[in-house]
């Protein structure tokens, strides 16, 4: 058995303060998105994925692995976003058990509706608060941790 390589001080306190800012990064968006667009950043990030894509479609198993979101979550997710009419759901022409994620001309107009207060609460909380060195570091390390964990 290996032995435990446990955290000292610095680490400690580093790795607190970062789950701390993480937690309190999303909470800020997340509270920004509902009060002025009532939608939940899960939500916000489904729309503009399919936006991003052409024809604004995706398979669902794509969406999900996409937005790290089960199955079931994001089925329910598409669902209210359904109800809305941001997103419609079409069968897929090459495959008769998959489904596809569509977003309406709706849906593009309310991203496009909220997007300005989530730029600007980012840049607002991350790109104001540190300078352009501190800026290109957390990119930097963003990547570094993404790659390691994919």
């Amino acid at each position: 058995m290996t032995e435990t390589r446990w955290l000292n001080a610095d680490e400690q306190r580093i790795w607190r303060a970062y789950l701390n800012s993480h937690r309190l990064l999303l909470d800020a968006i997340d509270a920004q998105l509902r009060r002025d667009s009532g939608l939940p950043h899960a939500y916000y990030e489904i729309l503009v994925r399919l936006s991003e894509e052409t024809g604004r479609a995706l398979r669902m198993t794509e969406l999900a692995d996409a937005t790290r979101m089960s199955a079931s979550r994001l089925s329910h997710a598409i669902a209210r976003l359904e109800e809305r009419g941001w997103v419609r759901r079409e069968n897929c022409p090459t495959d008769r058990r998959g489904q596809i994620a569509v977003l309406t001309d709706d849906g593009f107009a309310a991203l496009e509706a909220a997007a300005p207060g989530h730029v600007e609460t980012v840049r607002s909380v991350i790109f104001d608060t540190l300078d352009a060195d501190q800026v290109r570091r957390l990119g930097e390390i963003s990547e570094i941790l993404a790659r390691r964990l994919t």
